[in-house]
């Protein structure tokens, strides 16, 4: 008896409408100083909860994870560099991204020789602020345009970094939407950078939204993880608390670099039989528009923790701009005008069709396979020949030939040149009328 569910997900909004929400989140986290602890990433994560049960964890500092261990917190109030006179020069309140993440205290006047040593400028855009780290190397710095740095003039300026780094937590989110399979599809967003709309406040906008549209489904046939972490050390951290639920995970992407105006690309997992690549570079395929897909190397964002050989996920990266190869990466210029609702939502819509793939590719057999089965006494061919087969007779027929409990619809798809779409209907059809058996 056939029992097989087809997920067909629901939307309370249209593809443009998430990408505006997006956009709207995106407006809300910016101002916040995210770091890869602290108060602005904790901030960050209620902020993320209040869209759906996220489960905040917090580890201490000093945990060993692999081989690292988790820092200590990090916390800014205050930070500004000024003339004796009073006169500031460069103010944290102005722009979050002036002062070196991970700077320890200091106040004290220094010659502007010495204060040179802890400046960050880029000389080729004047007017933008870079955005530097220090997580691991005990200093302290500050970021500023190259217009503000040649104002320094005085030989003598004040500088004050009001923080503290101290034994707390990092913290992460999870949140897990079960189906029918334990079978997972994860999705990890870095959740650690500052002002930085596309790097990667859009990361966290979408897979808010995309967590929200499976949270509100009725049922499905897949589970679903996501997880908000600081790069690195959050991804690393999550993999060694959760290393024994890891082989659940059938498929999964690294979400960054996403509002853009770049079109989307795909950076493949390290193996080259990947389900991962599968799904995304057919849904790539078929959408009409420019992609591009680069081969899998250890440097990027996190998806190198997942493709770590001791690990070894199937994890790929579905983006726009890769990381490091457009012009306002790390910098101020990486700001709400850098990202476009427009842009947002075309990516929201390439993940909803990746998981559309996940949810309903399955392996089928074919109930009637001693020569093609009467479609038409079933309500399934058209009634007058003669004429050029629709696709959508086609698509059957393909489903019909390759359900030998060995490909799957995916597969089919391929194999016929067709959208998943048009193969998941025709299977739909085929299904109802008993002519295809869900494999084991």
């Amino acid at each position: 008896m056939n029992n097989h569910h087809w997920t067909h997900l629901k939307l309370d909004h249209s593809i443009e409408e998430m990408g505006e929400i997006s956009y709207s989140l995106i407006e809300r986290l910016y101002p916040l100083c995210r770091s890869i602890t602290g108060e602005g990433t904790l901030e960050t994560l209620k902020i993320l909860n209040e869209n759906f049960d996220l489960n905040i964890k917090c580890v201490a500092t000093g945990t060993q994870v692999f081989d690292w261990n988790i820092p200590k917190e990090w916390n800014i109030r205050e930070a500004y560099i000024e003339s004796l006179s009073g006169k500031k020069i460069i103010d944290f309140k102005h722009s979050n991204l002036h002062v070196v993440s991970y700077s320890y205290p200091v106040d004290k006047v220094v010659p502007l020789a010495e204060l040179e040593k802890h400046l960050h400028s880029i000389p080729e855009h004047p007017d933008w602020i870079p955005y530097r780290t220090a997580y691991y190397n005990e200093t302290w710095g500050f970021c500023l345009s190259e217009k503000q740095r040649q104002t320094l003039q005085d030989e003598h300026y004040r500088v004050c970094i009001d923080s503290d780094l101290k034994d707390g937590h990092l913290h992460y989110g999870d949140y897990f939407i079960p189906g029918e399979s334990r079978d997972e599809f994860l999705i990890f967003t870095h959740i650690c950078h500052p002002s930085l709309c596309n790097d990667n406040l859009s990361g966290i906008a979408i897979a808010t939204q995309l967590a929200k549209v499976l949270s509100s489904q009725t049922s499905l046939n897949k589970s679903y993880r996501f997880v908000f972490a600081p790069a690195t050390i959050g991804s690393i951290t999550w993999l060694h608390q959760n290393q024994d639920s890891l082989h659940n995970i059938r498929a999964g992407l690294v979400l960054a670099v996403a509002g853009d105006a770049g079109p989307l690309t795909y950076k493949k997992n390290r193996n080259k039989e990947c389900y991962t690549d599968q799904l995304v570079e057919h849904v790539l395929a078929a959408n009409g528009r420019p992609y591009k897909t680069v081969a899998f190397s250890p440097y990027g964002y996190d998806e190198r923790q997942f493709c770590s050989p001791g690990i070894n996920l199937p994890i790929g990266s579905l983006m726009r701009t890769p990381n490091g190869c457009y012009p306002e990466y790390h910098t101020s210029a990486d700001n709400l005008g850098l990202v476009q609702p427009e842009y947002l939502a075309d990516t929201i819509s390439a993940y909803l069709d990746v998981i559309n793939i996940f949810e309903n590719n399955a392996i089928f057999l074919n109930q009637s396979p001693f020569g093609e089965p009467q479609l038409g006494k079933r309500g399934l061919y058209r009634k007058t020949g003669g004429e050029n087969i629709e696709r959508s007779i086609l698509a059957k027929l393909w489903v019909l030939n390759l359900s030998d409990g060995e490909h799957s619809l995916l597969e089919i798809a391929e194999r016929a040149n067709m959208r998943f779409s048009e193969i998941q209907v025709a299977a739909e059809e085929l299904y109802s009328t008993d002519l295809l058996e869900l494999t084991t």
